[in-house]
């Protein structure tokens, strides 16, 4: 007998519903979610696949410990008692983290990811975080104060979008929600607006805009502070929010000319000043940037100069314009300490903290490098830094040589091989599902809650049970996980009735325990979270808790974004920062851009609509056709350098040999690979038979973003040469 059961997709950051047919304990089909409101029945080749990787034979199903002869399946008792022993004798300074992206889309990995790192007492942490996004963080927490508050494009109500470094139409878009978001592109063009796409490759989505703009890998910086400055040269800007005063900004930016920008960007002069016309008359516009312009030299600066232009325009916090989302499980009457980086830095190479984090340029360095605070053993967080940080080898050549490892793992590969113990999560429709992190950066205030599909096996725990006994371990107690769980519920709700402008305000912390309902210690935190958030039913009448998000399988639409400033702030100030100190003391170096030589050839990377960074690649409906790991090269070039069939690439740090494919959708002078191949691990049977080679080999984690510390995997110098 079939059945049917609903959910949200976690496999990107589309949020999109599922409607998921059963039969028996496996899953036989996916199709979009048409009544839920926010997707609409939109799905990807990536969500239709949830069938066949939750029932993947090559996942992991029980823990596994590395003998003398490799890898045994053990019980999970002795697997924790193996991390216990391998964790207990390692100096708090020696331990480490790795998270890796697929943690941002789970409940385990919002809730108790900081618990372990409390626990471990270290500041060794680091994520896919700084090979990915941290420049927008650091912006937006210089700019707002809070490194949360980040813009998103409004997108169904702009009448005119300029899009740089990303692909949302084979992405699905990032730090900005949005399922469908190609269809919302279609929509926003259908209305008379307007879409201009700036990237050095012709991609499925700049084939869409009205306008393609190729541009000189890394530049993007340069380019926005062109139109910046050309919207305070012609006096056609609006500010409609608080900010200090524009004169610093318009010292900052007066070196970047048109002229000059379009000697260092590639992009005419003519058009620099055309798209800051276009962007001050348009009735409402919004701004984007996206992974483009964050893994590159100038990432930060990028980002900053994203919401300048949002701001100088009008369209910050405007219907229309950039919006800040407002998740509704987050809650009105906390406030954040204004934002800052560098509270401490890293050992060997002296790089600034951010976010509470080390750049993941930097974890080779820490655990190769002997004295006093070397790392010696690492806890892994779904993450495959051998494949996914810049010199990648020498990461895996580092995570070899730890005295203990310990990963949390679906599988067995490029990086979890080196562990001593593997923790495997449980399937995908075995865990609840709710959207802690990509909430707060959807288009539309939306919220919605999935159960487990399927039961737990007998004695085998939930990833957030995983996660809160490895807390434990790190704490050196013993004991049911659930009283981590107890002790954090009893944390928050103590803190909550102590807070002036609390919705529980002077209430017995025991009585609102006692309203709490969830199965599990996950479901009984998200449940007040979510009764103490803006919407929850402890702040008005018929709020929001678990129980409603219960009854709404589909999910529930909140409504469009509203303007939030200035309440959103956390500055010093009060005001947004347009030039703050570490920003300004980053341009220089991009003025030293306009007059440099460009390299002959550079390297980008690009995304796939079937794959998703170093994962899904274990899927056989998932790889071949278009989903392939090529050397994209311009025709002109390939003739000039005389390619055909394989090419040598060479860089700084490694070399490649790679399948060329000749296309004029790459703009000449660069070349592209894309991220997260090179699949060595052979248990890992699909994507080793198609393994491709990994675009990191070629990164050198010697060159990152000075102000965030993010990776640089765009605009790297290479030569190639016909194999």
């Amino acid at each position: 007998m079939t059945t049917t059961a609903y959910r949200t997709c976690p496999l990107c950051e589309a949020v999109c519903g599922l409607k998921l047919t059963i039969d028996g304990d496996r899953v036989t089909g996916v199709r979009g979610d048409a009544d839920d409101p926010f997707s609409q029945g939109f799905i990807c080749p990536k969500g239709a696949s949830l069938g066949r990787l939750d029932s993947d034979p090559d996942r992991l199903t029980a823990p596994l410990v590395r003998r003398a002869g490799g890898f045994e399946p053990v019980s999970w008792e002795e697997a924790f008692a193996v991390a216990a022993e391998g964790l207990r004798g390692v100096d708090r300074a020696s331990l480490g983290i790795y998270l890796g992206n697929p943690s941002a889309h789970t409940i385990a990995g919002a809730l108790y990811l900081t618990p372990l790192i409390k626990s471990l007492g270290t500041r060794n942490v680091f994520s896919a975080s700084t090979a990915d996004q941290m420049p927008k963080h650091v912006s937006a927490g210089l700019m707002f104060g809070d490194p949360m508050a980040i813009p998103v494009p409004d997108l169904d109500r702009t009448s005119y979008l300029l899009m740089l470094g990303a692909n949302p139409l084979e992405s699905n878009g990032s730090l900005c929600t949005a399922p469908d978001f190609p269809g919302r592109l279609r929509r926003l063009r259908a209305r008379g607006g307007r879409l201009v796409v700036v990237d050095p490759r012709r991609t499925r989505t700049a084939e869409l805009g009205d306008e393609h703009v190729p541009i000189r890998p890394g530049m993007d910086a340069a380019l926005l502070a062109g139109i910046a400055r050309t919207l305070l040269a012609e006096d056609l800007t609006r500010v409609s929010v608080p900010v200090g005063d524009l004169s610093a900004l318009r010292e900052l930016l007066e070196p970047f000319t048109p002229s000059a920008v379009a000697a260092a960007s590639g992009v005419p002069a003519d058009t620099v000043v055309r798209l800051a016309r276009e962007l001050a008359a348009a009735p409402s516009a919004a701004v984007y940037g996206r992974i483009g312009t964050c893994t590159a030299r100038f990432g930060t600066l990028a980002n900053w100069l994203v919401d300048v232009l949002n701001v100088l325009t009008g369209n910050l916090d405007r219907p229309g314009g950039a919006m800040f989302p407002y998740p509704a499980h987050r809650p009105a009457y906390l406030r954040r300490k204004p934002y800052r980086i560098g509270r401490w830095r890293s050992r060997v190479r002296g790089l600034p903290e951010v976010n509470g984090e080390l750049p993941v340029a930097t974890l080779a360095d820490e655990i190769e490098t002997p004295g006093e605070g070397q790392v010696r053993a690492l806890i892994t967080v779904a993450g495959n830094p051998a494949l996914s940080a810049p010199n990648g080898p020498r990461v895996a050549r580092a995570l070899a040589g730890l005295d203990f490892m310990v990963s949390v793992d679906p599988y067995v590969n490029e990086t979890t091989r080196h562990a001593h113990v593997i923790l495997p999560p449980p399937r995908v429709t075995q865990s609840p599902h709710y959207d802690f992190a990509l909430l707060g950066f959807a288009v539309r205030d939306y919220v919605r809650y999935s159960p487990p599909v399927f039961p737990l096996e007998p004695g085998r725990p939930a990833e957030s049970e995983i996660l809160a006994r490895l807390a434990m371990i790190a704490a050196g107690q013993e004991g049911d996980p659930a009283l981590l769980d107890e002790l954090i519920i009893d944390q928050t709700l103590r803190k909550a009735v102590e807070t002036p402008g609390s919705p529980v305000e002077g209430r017995d912390v025991a009585s609102l325990r006692a309203e709490l309902t969830g199965e599990t210690g996950a479901e009984l935190r998200l449940d007040m979270m979510l009764r103490l958030g803006h919407r929850g039913s402890w702040t008005e009448p018929g709020g929001l808790n678990l129980d409603r998000l219960r009854e709404a399988p589909h999910g529930l639409d909140l409504g469009p974004l509203q303007p939030r400033l200035p309440d959103v702030l956390r500055t010093a100030s009060g005001v947004v920062e347009l030039v703050p100190p570490e920003i300004a003391a980053d341009v220089p170096r991009l003025r030293a851009e306009l007059s440099g030589t460009a390299p002959g050839l550079v390297l980008i990377g690009r995304r796939h609509l079937r794959s998703n960074n170093s994962w899904m690649h274990n899927l056989a409906p998932l790889v071949g056709g278009t989903n392939r790991c090529t050397l994209q090269i311009n025709p002109a070039d390939a003739r000039r350098l005389g390619l055909d069939g394989r090419a040598l690439v060479k860089s700084a740090a490694g070399s490649v040999l790679a399948d060329v494919e000749t296309t004029d959708s790459i703009m000449p002078g660069v070349v592209s690979l894309p991220h997260g191949w090179g699949h060595e691990e052979p248990s890992q049977r699909i994507a080793s038979a198609n393994a491709g080679v990994s675009a990191n080999i070629l990164t050198d984690e010697t060159i990152i973003d000075a102000v965030s510390g993010n990776a640089v995997f765009n605009g790297v110098p290479v030569t190639v040469t016909p194999a």
